[in-house]
């Protein structure tokens, strides 16, 4: 069965919010588990396609995972991209669909996007040292890591996010 990579529909976003939020959770990616702050802002794909571009991964007519495209044009969703970078963000697959493809084929849709934009220069990405499987998938595509643009999202917090980027 194929991976269809399109834009999120308005009326999927509930559902892909809590593709995202289960994902993170599953993964114990979260310090606070259920009560952690960040939850929220996984949930949220309203706010985030609102600024970004949200692609939802479609297997058997089915959401099973997400991502958020930030162009280079930036915009509240950019965390780390530099002038000329789109940025990947908050990228989440369905425990039951691992394995299958999802996750490259959105960050492939992420890279073609970014390629086909005029003056973009390449792209970046901050994920968690515990994500494995998701740095596998990053470093297949091209991307290298960034040690020197590592960086701490809670200022005073220990929890460091590592950086991975490709250049074009």
């Amino acid at each position: 069965m194929d991976i269809e990579i399109r834009a999120a529909d308005p009326s999927e976003y509930d559902t892909i919010g809590e593709i995202t939020a289960q994902a993170y959770l599953l993964d114990d990616l979260l310090a606070f588990g259920e009560s952690d702050w960040y939850l929220g802002e996984l949930r949220d794909v309203a706010k985030r396609a609102a600024s970004a571009e949200v692609l939802v991964a479609v297997l058997g007519g089915e959401p099973v995972g997400t991502v958020t495209y930030v162009s280079p044009a930036g915009g509240h969703m950019a965390e780390l991209s530099r002038p000329g970078e789109a940025e990947i963000r908050m990228l989440g697959v369905a425990q039951a669909a691992r394995g299958r493809g999802a996750g490259e084929a959105l960050v492939r849709a992420c890279v073609d996007r970014a390629k086909a934009t005029e003056g973009c220069t390449g792209m970046v990405l901050s994920t968690q040292p515990i994500m494995h499987a998701a740095h596998r998938i990053y470093e297949r595509l091209g991307f290298v890591r960034a040690p020197e643009r590592d960086w701490r999202p809670i200022e005073g917090d220990d929890f460091t996010l590592v950086t991975y980027e490709l250049t074009f």
